[in-house]
């Protein structure tokens, strides 16, 4: 088979402010391989978790490298080209577009989508969040309105961990309600407060009928999520703390549910892994997404008829998304097309 590898850079409508900083900009890795007159696509976003960051050109250098050895293989061989990943040491971003591109173009082989493949029931899916970064309560305000007006949101997801401490996550979030009463919100700490504050802030966003809280402690603190599963009544769900399925099961008895993102899990192979492991320790399943654009949250969709929350958003926040594939309907629901393989199509050049 032929690779190409691309460079696009996506930009934000808005900034997003989370606890480790602020992107308004990205670029982003098109992979794009071909055999039989076929091309599947698949498509890498940089990300940093503390030690594991993988930057474009991480991801860009990665794939260049291992091209050579993985020519000699078709699209189907993914058990072997697995491999070849795995031992060459690829970051999981660049194994995802790989993985992706090699799912699209066997939906393009047997002319069907990768939901329908699968068995999958596309009305299953539950409406998405969408993301309101850390801002100051009038900011917050300003954030939801912008969304309101954009879409039929049903539900927030509301970053927290500020940096001023918990006192301006609390006048953020009361900004925030009081701005949008009706959509649920759920609360995204991105690992910015410490085990004290985690308790804290659990019972604190208890009483105002928040859904659950992710990623409240740092990834490398995981041992703490003991204390505080004891301590909060609201459901805990990890990002940063869980990359592939061999995370599970050392976290199972301190959580209740995990957020899956391909680029961290390096694919949909992995991640539909990820999703029955979750189900074996009677976990919940989130999917979410980095600065992707809609080749990548359209491949998550794929699979989301099997998650019990979405925060798939980042496509609606680009003002210059180079493809389509999502679907947005009332209710805040995005759904997968009919198209086969992942569905995407060019909808912008790429230089």
């Amino acid at each position: 088979m032929q690779i190409n590898i691309n460079l696009f850079t996506v930009n934000k409508r808005f900034p997003l402010t989370i606890s480790r900083g602020t992107t308004a900009q990205t670029t982003n890795v098109w992979v794009r391989i071909s055999q039989d007159g076929i091309e599947g696509w698949g498509e890498a976003s940089p990300f940093g978790v503390g030690n594991h960051r993988q930057s474009t050109d991480t991801i860009k250098d990665a794939l260049e490298q291992v091209v050579p050895l993985l020519e000699v293989f078709s699209p189907l061989q993914r058990q072997e080209i697995e491999q070849v990943l795995t031992q060459n040491q690829v970051p999981s971003a660049a194994r995802a577009a790989l993985d992706m591109a090699m799912h699209d173009w066997l939906g393009k082989r047997v002319g069907l989508p990768l939901w329908q493949i699968w068995g999958l029931d596309r009305n299953q899916i539950v409406p998405t969040s969408v993301t309101i970064g850390i801002n100051s309560p009038e900011g917050a305000k300003a954030r939801a309105r912008d969304w309101l007006q954009f879409t039929d949101v049903r539900l927030f997801k509301v970053k927290l961990g500020s940096p001023d401490g918990i006192d301006a996550d609390k006048k953020m979030l009361l900004a925030v309600r009081e701005e949008a009463p009706e959509p649920e919100l759920f609360v995204d700490a991105n690992g910015g407060w410490s085990l004290e504050d985690a308790i804290a802030m659990c019972n604190w966003l208890a009483n105002l009928g928040i859904k659950y809280v992710e990623q409240p402690l740092p990834r490398g603190q995981e041992k703490s999520l003991a204390k505080l599963k004891e301590h909060s009544p609201l459901p805990i769900f990890i990002d940063e703390s869980c990359f592939t399925s061999s995370d599970i099961p050392h976290l199972a008895n301190y959580v209740d549910g995990i957020n899956i993102k391909l680029m961290k899990s390096g694919g949909l192979t992995e991640a539909m892994r990820m999703v029955h492991t979750a189900r074996a320790y009677r976990l919940q399943v989130m999917f979410g997404c980095y600065s992707d654009s809609s080749l990548a949250n359209t491949a998550a969709l794929q699979l989301a008829p099997l998650a019990d929350y979405l925060d798939l958003d980042s496509h609606l926040n680009l003002v210059n998304d180079p493809f389509t594939g999502a679907l947005l309907i009332k209710e805040g629901r995005v759904l997968p097309n009919d198209l086969p393989g992942l569905g995407v199509e060019q909808s912008a050049s790429i230089t």
